[in-house]
């Protein structure tokens, strides 16, 4: 079994930018891309500030290649993901066994919605067409098909860890010798089945998000797509320039406290932290930042911190969330994570946590607020916890 997992290339597409170098120097500069909506139909606009991504459908297909009639999942998908596989530099390596695991957990929702209106005022409005990829696993099927991969196809929804889970997954594919390269992270489109269920459950913050403040009210939803491209020991050392980094550990674990909701105590998170350390021979003080998982509610952001004192007390790494950037884009966020965390392990970067003004009183460790370098850090630890109490978290570490 292969020892070593490489990331030979990257592609997000996010509310802060259509690729990895706008995305990054919207984070250099600490500029959020949190707005009001301008391009989801909903009674919220004007009401709910969300991060979308800043072209509309028409724009996307462009960009993308996918027909205007393709929902907005899948062109997302698609935009990061060939950003990612030009990023690697894989094109040239014959006989790759190459697979595409992707998250989602939307689908082509936002077509169902648009048919569902005509068609529920007249059965014979609506073109049934427009919604045949509804369900999760045709966007990684229309999108692997797109790319040329035929290897391997897996899609993987576990709520908030789903890209995580997709990047783990990806792993061991390769760690057991089944393939040599896999795109891995995930995508999803703001719909409006999504913000109408987050605003039912009282989590949404009707200003800009700000994760970790003593004072903080709850999350903005944000939409986007991230993947990185894993590689085995044999297939990176036949690449033309360095890899990004490595996948040194990854762990998933479930607390099984609630459908909705974290332990108060961080079991989860604990356990998933405890389990990626464990997997990469790592002590605590190993770890020189944490991407948080920091959605800005009142239970998550207290549940991680609980997890973190248990673990890192009393010598903290630094750590922030990328959240109040991007928003939280559900089952893309952690692929789009992983891109930011691969680079901050690759460069030394520690970004900022937007508008954190009171830091949170029950815990004793601040989040970063401006960005800098830090040349010392060598592994960087993201944390992505879902619904159902499925944590999960990845370590990325420098060359």
């Amino acid at each position: 079994m292969s020892t070593a997992v490489f990331i030979a290339g990257a592609g997000v597409i996010s509310g802060i930018g259509n690729n990895v170098a706008e995305c990054l120097d919207r984070l250099v500069k600490g500029q959020t891309g949190i707005d009001t909506i301008s391009y989801l139909e909903t009674k919220h606009r004007g009401l709910l500030p969300v991060s979308e991504v800043k072209l509309s459908n028409d724009e996307l297909a462009v960009l993308s290649g996918f027909s205007p009639k393709v929902n907005r999942t899948a062109m997302l998908s698609l935009i990061a993901a060939k950003e990612a596989l030009d990023n690697a530099g894989i094109h040239d390596i014959p006989g790759l066994r190459m697979g595409f695991v992707s998250a989602n957990t939307v689908g082509g929702m936002d077509k169902s919605e648009r048919f569902f209106a005509d068609f529920l005022t007249d059965q014979s409005k609506g073109r049934l067409r427009d919604i045949i990829n509804h369900e999760c696993g045709s966007i990684t099927a229309i999108v692997a098909e797109k790319i040329g991969i035929r290897n391997h196809i897996s899609t993987i929804s576990t709520a908030c860890s789903s890209s995580a889970n997709a990047i783990m997954y990806g792993a061991r594919l390769i760690k057991h010798n089944f393939l040599d390269a896999v795109i891995a992270g995930g995508t999803d489109a703001i719909t409006k089945f999504t913000l109408n269920g987050f605003n039912t459950l009282m989590i949404l913050d009707e200003q800009y998000c700000k994760p970790f403040d003593e004072n903080r009210q709850g999350l903005n939803l944000g939409e986007g797509a991230g993947y990185v491209v894993l590689l085995s020991e044999r297939a990176a050392s036949l690449l033309k320039k360095n890899p990004i980094c490595t996948l040194s550990g990854y762990c998933n674990a479930n607390d099984a406290y609630h459908q909705t909701a974290t332990s108060p105590e961080g079991e989860g998170p604990y356990m998933a932290m405890t389990g990626a350390l464990t997997m990469g021979g790592f002590q605590v003080g190993d770890i020189g930042y944490i991407n948080l998982h920091g959605t800005g509610t009142q239970n998550n952001d207290s549940s991680e911190a609980a997890a973190i004192k248990r673990l890192f007390n009393p010598v903290y790494p630094k750590m922030s969330s990328t959240k109040s950037f991007t928003g939280h884009t559900l089952g893309a966020s952690a692929g789009i994570e992983a891109v930011f965390s691969a680079l901050a392990a690759q460069q030394g970067l520690v970004y900022p946590n937007l508008r954190l003004k009171t830091p949170m009183t029950a815990f004793p460790f601040v989040p970063e607020t401006v960005f800098s370098k830090d040349p010392g850090i060598r592994h960087v630890l993201s944390n992505s916890f879902g619904f159902g109490g499925n944590c999960s978290s990845l370590i990325f570490s420098k060359l």
